[in-house]
Order: structure tokens, then sequence, then C-alpha cells
């Protein structure tokens, strides 16, 4: 086990696979990566699909749970919060502040305010997890990769940067 930053302890396995510990959250990980089955519900791999199709963008184990990044940058995270799933997404402040108005949406546990998570164990409104990705990932990509965007099929190609 070793201590991170913010206070995370995890063990990783040389594959980045989350072996055992505590996450930010503070909920117990035990062998939580991208084939457990916490996260293998469809709404999560519809999210996995549109988040690996942005440019430039990749999946990592962090924390015992599936996050995604363009580039360097994380932009959205698959979590287990309180034993419920969620997905977490860095949005700019004022968009996180009017997101948090939706009883679905709540302050991610991290993040400053920026993060805003969402409840996936119920009803779930696809079209608004596919433009938090969107604009999550907008958020912090480089302008080269969001040029790159305007390629992807999916995706608006209109959205202001």
């Amino acid at each position: 086990m070793t201590k991170k930053a913010h206070g995370v302890v995890s063990g990783v396995s040389r594959t980045g696979d989350a072996v055992s510990g505590v996450s930010r959250t503070g909920d117990a990980v035990s062998g939580f990566n991208r084939t457990s089955s916490a996260f293998e519900r469809p709404v999560f791999a519809r999210a996995r699909r549109l988040c690996l199709s942005l440019p430039e963008s990749s999946e990592k184990i962090a924390w015992g749970h599936p996050t995604f990044k363009a580039g360097q940058k994380m932009f959205c995270a698959f979590e287990i919060i309180k034993g419920r799933p969620s997905m977490a997404f860095r949005l700019p402040a004022k968009e996180a502040a009017v997101a948090l108005k939706d009883v679905r949406c709540f302050a991610s546990p991290y993040g400053r305010g920026l993060w805003v998570s969402v409840w996936v164990d119920g009803k779930v409104d696809q079209a608004q997890i596919g433009e938090f990705i969107e604009r999550s990932y907008r958020t912090v990509a480089t302008k080269r990769q969001i040029a790159a965007l305007g390629v992807v099929s999916g995706f608006s190609r209109t959205r202001p940067t």
C-alpha cells in the first residue's frame, strides 16, 4: 500500500489495476479495474465509447476506477460513491453551478467545485451524459485536440470552446 496525494491510499499492480486500498471518497477499493462488474453496466459502456471516440483520449485506472483523459488531463471518471455508481465530469465553474441544480447531479467530493457527478443507478438521461462528456473534454483539451474534434462523428462541431 502506498500513500498518495490528497490522502489517497492504494495498492496498484504493474498493469495499473487497483488491488486494495481506499479511494478518495473513502470507499473501500478491492480489485476494481476496467473489467470490474460495477463498471460493466450499459451506461458505462456507452460513456466509455463516447469518451474514447474523442481525439487523443485514453482510459486509465486511477484510484481504483476508470478515468478518461484528453492528453494528460482527466475529463471523466467512473466511480462508486457511498456504494452507488456515478460518473464525474470536469466542467467550467458557471456550468458546474447550473448542473448542480439538477437533482440527478451532485458536487463531486473533490475538485473544488469544478467536478460534477451524476448518479447512474436509476433512470439516466443519455443526452445529458453525452453533453457532459463533450463539455468536460472541451474544458481540458488543447486547442489542437478541440480542432480535431470537428472530424469526430457524433459530437457537435459548433459548440464554443
